[in-house]
This record gives C-alpha cells, structure tokens and sequence, in this order.
C-alpha cells in the first residue's frame, strides 16, 4: 500500500481552513488540520461540525450527483436518465446557441452560489456569450459595503482587528459566532474575554452579542437612525477627530446637520435602543482609539436604508480618524494577482450587451451605467472594482423577464452551486420563472429543489476534489487556499471545467480559455506576484504586508500628498456623486409603511427578520446530512418571552407564519425563546426536506418551511435609488399556533 499526505482545504464554508489529507493508494482515508498554512486554528476545528463531511461526502454514491443527467418526462417529474459529458455538453450549447439566435443573447441568465463553486468562470462563460445578466446574491450581501466605502473613501476597507492594539470593535449586523465559526471570531472571542471593549448592534442577542460588553438592539432597519445618534453624541460632546476631520474630510458641516436633524430622545424612539445605551457605546468608540468597525449580511438586507446605513458607518469611521491606521481601519491596495475584473473578462463585453442589463436605466450604481461613472473614479489610481459583481441583476427582474417576456424574454438559466428557489426572495415568483423557462442547467452535487426544477444536472466536483482560491472579489491584495487532495470523483467535474468545454463547443477562441483546468488557472492568477503556484500551496496565501496612512505619502509627480480617489480627494462625508446618482448628499433614514410607521400590534402581529445562519447549516446547504439534521431537526422561529406570552405561544410550539398582506399563504417553523427585541421574531431561512418525496408538486417540502416564500424581490427604487437591495430584516407578518388536526 502507498501512502502519501497531500494538502489540501475544506470547502464546507467560506473560510477554507487547511487541511493534510492522507491518501491510500490514491484514495483520501484520514484529514488532519494543517498548523502551518492560513487559515488556522485548533479551536476552530475542534469545534466544526462540517469538515468531517469532506470525507463523507467525497465517495458518496447516494445523495451526490455523480453523473450527467438529463430530464425525462414534464419539468418536475423527478424522472432522470443519464447521458455522457459530451452528450450533455453537446446538447447544451446547441439549444444555447438555439435561444440566443431567436432572443439575442441577454436570453440567457446566470445564478451563481458557493461555497464549493468558482464565481469568475461562469462569469466569463456569460461574457462570451454576450449577456449582462448573472444573478448572485451581491445586493444583499457584500456589494452594499463595498459600494458605499468605495463611494466614500475611493476603494473599499477591511477591519484591521489587532487583539493587543485595537482598543475598540463594533461588529454592526454580523454574528461571526454562527456564520464561521472562524479564527477571526476565535480571536475576537479572546478579545471579548480579556476585557475589551466589544460593541455589537444586532436585533438579538446572538452568540457573539452575548459576549458583548455593550449590546445595542435596534428595531429592525432603524440602524441608520442608531448610526447618526452615535454620530451626534460624538460631535456634540466634542469626541471627534478635529485634524482628520479638518484635513481630510469633505463634507463634516452637511454631515453634522444631518446626524443633528434628530434629537436622541427621537432616536431613541424610533430604534427602542435607550439614550444612556446610545451615549455609552459613541463614547467608548470615539475615546478608544484605535477602534475597528465591521458590518455584515443583516444590515445588507433593510431595504431601502442600507446604502445610507453604510454611507453613515463609513463615516463614523472618518470623523474618529480610524480609516487606514494600525488596528482601525485598513484601505485596502489593488490585488498583485490577477484580478476579478481581468479573470471575469467582462471589459469585452460589448456596449449593446450593457444596455440590456436588466437594471438599466433605473438602478443607480448597481448597473452598467453606474459602474462605469464610478469605474472612472477608482481608474485614478489604477484600480478596477469586479464588474460583474457590482452590476449583477436583481433576481426579481429576471424572473419578471421570464414570466412576462419584459423588457424581452430570458430563457434560459445556468446555476452554479446555488439554489435560487430555496435562497431568492419570492419563492412563487422563481418557480414561475423557472416553469417559463425553455433549459435550465444545474452545475450541483445534491438534487437540490432547483436542481429537481431543472433540464440538464451537471456533477460538480467540490471539497478535495478542486483547489481553493479566495480572494475577496479582488478588492484587496490578500488571497488564501490550497490544492486539491485528489481527482475528482466519479464522472464529476470543475465548474471552470465544464464551463471551458461549453464555451468552446459554442465557439468561443481556445485562448480566452488558456488553462485547461483550475490547478493551470490559478498559477496563471497568481504568477503576476511572482510567487509560483506551487509555492502558494505551502504557505497558503499571498499579499503584501499592510501599510497605512497612505493617503499622506507623496505622490512624486505632484508632490503633493496622495489623498483619497474621490472628487474631492478626501473621505466624502457628504458625496456629490451619490448625489449625482439620484441620492442625497448625505444619507437619509426612510420610514418603512407597516414597520417603522403605523405598526399593528393587534392581533398575532409581529416584525419579521430573516437570514441569520445557523450552525451547522449553511443557507440551504447540507440539509441532506443526517448527522447535521439531528443536531438541528427542525426550523423555528425565535421570540422574546414577553413576545411569546403576547402570542398565546410556548417553546417548541409549531406556528404558522404570514405576510399581513397575504394572511393565505403561511409557512411552518417551531418557537425558539430567546434574548431579543420584543415584538419581532427570526425566522429561519434556507430550509427544505431532503428526504421527502424529489420533483412536483413540492420539490422536496421546499413550500412547507421556506421563509422566502414571505419575501419579495425587491422594492421600489425610490426612494432609494443606489443598489435597490430587498428587505429581509423587517417585514410585516403574523403567527398563529397551528392547530391539530
């Protein structure tokens, strides 16, 4: 028997930890956690419940898709016959080619997922063909933050969080606790312990707010009126950073009426966050410097006021001179590697494909028109933010363009490891989409419910079967991963892979393709930093050392100093060009109708947020896994005890839970009692019953649970005019314990 240790990394969550796989005449039998590559720690390993899966999934011949299948039968029948890869490649491109000859090729629609997947490849795939429109779940998580910092400091930032010299940390809609289970939140764990001062705003009192030694809890979608309060207290009680604001900040005079135009005792009102509690936290941010502030997914998801949360957060940042130091704020510097922008190859795509985005004209900085007025900007210093990201359609246009052939027809669908009728808002409206729809392809390793909705099911190699590679969408010169520990499996395949071999056989040049598979890719992504790839696996990342302050260095040709890649050259605390894209210039709070005005507390109302994760799931993924389902059977919906006693309801009762707009259609879930706000329930997302009964009319009990199907793609533009991000965290809803039948 030959035995050999190969390293390698998990891909059961975004974080990628390290790994030493040992093989047996070639077959992977042991993983052991890798002290010597990043990301790494012991705890964090000891505590996962997911990365024994790389073991357990990698042979599995009952619940992976292992080979190509094809649709038998009417959408939905669950019946599936399988072909070879050239027969499934071969029929692809032609009824591809088909569709983009009868609609032109903005027919075509992409949704792109992770952890296990590549994004960059699907979306080259989609520049080849033309079409503006690959769908993710951007609006709602990450392109917020990175939009608004870019908007405001002229690249985007990272929370320089350095226990032993950052004095402060605010984590504002975030639970790193539950979403990884990572060494940034081992080391904030630490921090906490020691004594630091940790602030986190979340409407519960999660894992990580629960380590909190002050915990604000607003109202669901108030945070911008918490945001500006704090901004007040600072200003008002002199606590700001009068050089870098004079110096560096355009703007502070419009800012400061804007954070005064509400007294604290209104603001308190409005987020249900006491004055005392507002006044401690500003404080103890302004006074303990340097001091990190990171915000996550549940701020990106209120709708209306998320761009302007996070224009105020950038500012807080600002005015306390905590941007680009030592253990505050880092400015990020373009990648070294190659970047998502040159990987994507989305500047070939042509100026007629860009008017046929489905966010044109009307969509602010989150479409081609805007990303190219704001691409200018950042140009200036030779950086170039992912396009294909930051322009991604929203997902309810997609399906309006499916259902309605508005503003002309899409029909057609590639998914790459996403699940977009468990995961997208309106669960209604996607499978409409999908039953209009003349091919849908799945790149999958579990018969998802989309998968079971689809033409064609690709089977995606994933964790130990391809190399890893994060690289933050390529808006900073920081990238980690490792190798693949072995072949893949079976008849599965890379996405970039079988994407490659579709491109080609609908004629795209072998060129634009010059790697024949991911290992060759990726050594060509990193070769610029002249590290081999090769020499990338043994350390397993690759950036410069952080350097900070570099909005004061020299620029030699004008000798004077740097600055920020903004119009004014200065963090914009007040922002013409925001302005000049339909929003104010500086951020404003918009009252939501049913939530933040008017709101019924009669009879089962409550406010609903949604999309915290829980461990050991990750969003619809691994529902599958017997092991994870008996650490967490069942879906519930948490409440304060007050808000319960108010409902007539009990722990581990079953309820049902409506929209007040639509009282018919009600999902299922469990009560939860926990610490949080009274009067408004986390509902849990992503949910769906693997081992129920695959294909029409309930696609694996996908109906029963689903939150989304409470969810609506997106509301209007206006009043918000920047990113059009759909409301998760703070919809109208009422419970009611179901009854026995």
């Amino acid at each position: 028997m030959t035995t050999e240790i190969k390293k390698t990394n998990c891909h059961y969550c975004g974080y990628l930890c390290a790994f030493d796989a040992t093989l047996e005449d070639g077959r992977v039998t042991k993983l052991t956690p890798d002290p010597t590559r990043y990301p790494y720690d012991a705890s964090v390993a000891q505590r996962c419940v997911r990365w024994p899966l790389n073991l357990e999934k990698l042979y599995d011949d009952t619940t992976r898709v292992n080979y190509p299948l094809r649709r038998k039968g009417e959408r939905g029948s669950g019946q599936w016959e399988r072909i070879s890869w050239d027969e499934a490649l071969d029929e692809i491109a032609s009824k591809l080619k088909q569709l983009v000859a009868e609609h032109g090729s903005w027919t075509v629609a992409s949704a792109i997922g992770g952890p296990h997947a590549v994004y960059w490849p699907l979306h080259r795939f989609m520049t080849f063909i033309g079409s503006p429109n690959n769908m993710g779940i951007g609006p709602i998580c990450w392109n917020p933050r990175i939009w608004m910092d870019t908007m405001t400091y002229g690249w985007s930032v990272e929370c320089d969080f350095r226990p032993g010299l950052t004095q402060c940390l605010v984590l504002w809609g975030t639970n790193p606790a539950e979403s990884d289970n990572s060494l940034f939140w081992r080391n904030i764990a630490d921090y906490a312990r020691a004594g630091g001062n940790l602030i986190v705003v979340d409407t519960r009192l999660s894992m990580t707010a629960a380590r909190a030694s002050i915990w604000l809890h607003p109202f669901p979608g108030t945070d911008t009126v918490l945001a500006y309060a704090l901004a007040r207290v600072i200003i008002e009680e002199d606590l700001y950073d009068h050089e870098f604001v004079e110096k560096w900040c355009y703007g502070f005079d419009e800012f400061k009426a804007a954070a005064f135009e509400r007294t604290l005792d209104e603001a308190s009102e409005l987020t249900k966050v006491s004055v005392e509690d507002i006044q401690a936290a500003a404080r103890t941010y302004a006074t303990n410097c340097p001091a990190g502030l990171l915000s996550g997914r549940g701020v990106d998801q209120i709708g209306p006021n998320t761009a302007p949360l996070h224009r105020v957060l950038a500012s807080l940042r600002a005015i306390t001179g905590n941007v680009d130091v030592p253990g505050g704020t880092l400015l990020n510097e373009r990648p070294t590697f190659l970047s998502e922008m040159e990987l994507e190859g989305s500047a070939d795509l042509s100026q007629e494909s860009r008017e046929h985005g489905l966010n044109e004209p009307d969509c602010g900085i989150q479409s081609y028109r805007g990303f190219a007025k704001a691409d200018a900007r950042t140009a200036k210093l030779g950086r170039h933010l992912p396009m294909r990201y930051l322009t991604s359609p929203l997902p309810v246009r997609v399906w309006n363009a499916a259902v309605t052939g508005e503003p002309y027809r899409v029909s057609a669908l590639i998914v790459d490891g996403a699940n977009p009728l468990v995961t997208y808002a309106d669960t209604r409206l996607v499978k409409a989409a999908f039953e209009a729809m003349d091919l849908i392809v799945d790149l999958e390793f579990v018969m998802t419910p989309t998968a079971q909705m689809s033409d064609y099911v690709l089977p995606a190699a994933a964790a130990l079967e391809h190399p890893a590679f994060q690289a933050m969408g390529g808006v900073s010169d920081f990238c980690y991963g490792g190798p693949a520990a072995c072949e893949p499996q079976f008849e599965r395949r890379e996405d970039y892979v079988i994407l490659r071999e579709l491109a080609l056989r609908m004629g795209d040049a072998e060129e634009n393709w010059p790697a024949k598979n991911l290992t060759e890719e990726l050594a060509r992504t990193i070769a610029p930093t002249g590290m081999s790839w090769e020499a990338f696996t043994v350390t397993g990342q690759c950036g410069n050392p952080a350097h900070y302050y570099k909005h004061e260095e020299i620029d030699p040709e004008t000798g004077e100093p740097r600055g920020f890649a903004t119009e004014s050259g200065k963090v914009e605390l007040a922002n013409p060009f925001l302005a000049s894209m339909g929003a104010g210039r500086t951020a404003r709070f918009f009252p939501v109708p049913g939530v933040h005005v008017d709101r019924d507390e009669g009879d089962g109302c409550v406010t609903m947020i949604t999309g915290a994760r829980k461990q050991p799931y990750w969003a619809s993924s691994y529902f599958e896994v017997p092991s994870m389902r008996r650490r967490h059977p069942k879906p519930t919906v948490g409440m304060s005890a007050a808000t319960a006693e108010r409902l007539g309801l009990a722990e581990g009762d079953e309820v049902l839970i409506s929209r007040q707009d639509t009282p018919e259609l009600e999902i299922v879930q469990y009560v939860h009692l926990e610490n949080m706000v009274d009067g408004v329930v986390s509902a849990e997302y992503g949910w769906w019953y693997p081992e129920r009964r695959a294909g029409a009319p309930d696609y694996s009990g996908c109906f029963e649970s689903n939150v989304n199907l409470l969810t609506r793609g997106t509301v209007p533009m206006d009043p918000e005019p920047l990113i059009g991000t759909w409301i998760y965290n703070g919809i109208p809803c009422r419970i009611r314990k179901k009854e026995r039948e």
